[in-house]
């Protein structure tokens, strides 16, 4: 196996590794090869493969990335798994990535950047972008109950988080594509939902890859601060797009993020100094 492939695995989870899962994984390539780096969208809660499809895997595509979006297990059309873990969910990511043909960059959306974060710690990534992160801990709980009680309250016990077009897209959205986008979101597993409040941080990723941080200040799922403490942890600072909501790959101005992650990519960062 070559280094662009390698997974770190550690002892204890020799000992308990993750059950197989069936997982979903969508793609878009390019007509012709360009050696670009592939990426691989990982969706946050509720979400699936299908939010990535709709625009940006073509799109990303289209500009010579190979494009890879995976439904973590319990999500889409994965194996079911209502008592999966973070740890279950960084497994799905670290497997899918180590089987593309070159290393790969990943995308996290909402609470998929956390797995995505956790990844990192076992897969060396090529770099790493941070769509709108839900890092999770007691204060992504008290903004999620300031800002939506009645969706919130539910995950808290083990029901399902519950969030509506007003927190998921801007006014621009038309209400027809809002409803459907809003009508296909599902459910994390329970314990997942739980640890994404109380669980570990994530280990120090692996090669120290660069990571680029994006959201929207009129996101109202995660806040401008959360945002900026985000990217702090990266030593950088978020890239903004005013004016969109939290689902910034199925808004209306999709075009804008993705371009920018893309002209990033095609700068070749840096990896993050130790």
């Amino acid at each position: 196996m070559t280094a662009e492939r390698v997974r770190i695995v550690r002892s204890w989870e020799w000992a308990r590794p993750e059950r197989p899962a069936r997982r979903e994984v969508l793609a878009a390539v390019p007509e012709l090869e360009e050696a670009k780096p592939p990426l691989l969208f990982v969706p946050g809660f509720g979400h699936g493969a299908w939010a990535f499809a709709e625009h940006w895997l073509g799109h990303v595509a289209s500009r010579g990335f190979p494009a890879y979006a995976l439904s973590l297990r319990g999500h889409g059309a994965s194996a079911p798994a209502p008592e999966a873990t973070l740890r279950s969910y960084a497994h799905d990511v670290a497997q899918v990535a180590a089987g593309l043909p070159r290393q790969a960059v990943l995308v996290g959306h909402g609470a998929g950047a956390r797995v995505l974060a956790h990844a990192l710690a076992r897969y060396p990534a090529r770099a790493a972008v941070l769509v709108a992160p839900v890092l999770g801990g007691w204060g992504t709980f008290g903004t999620a109950l300031r800002r939506n009680p009645a969706g919130t309250l539910p995950a808290v016990f083990g029901g399902r988080l519950r969030l509506s077009r007003r927190q998921l897209f801007s006014r621009e959205l038309p209400d027809g594509d809002a409803r459907r986008y809003v009508s296909q979101l599902g459910r994390a597993g329970r314990r997942a939902q739980w640890q994404l409040l109380t669980g570990r941080q994530p280990e120090p990723a692996v090669g120290r890859p660069p990571v680029l941080v994006l959201g929207s200040p009129d996101d109202r799922v995660v806040s401008s601060a959360a945002l900026t403490r985000a990217a702090r942890r990266y030593a950088s600072a978020p890239l903004l797009f005013p004016g969109m909501g939290h689902d910034l790959m199925l808004d209306a101005r999709w075009r804008e993020p993705i371009d920018a992650i893309l002209d990033w990519l095609e700068k070749d960062p840096a990896p993050t100094p130790h």
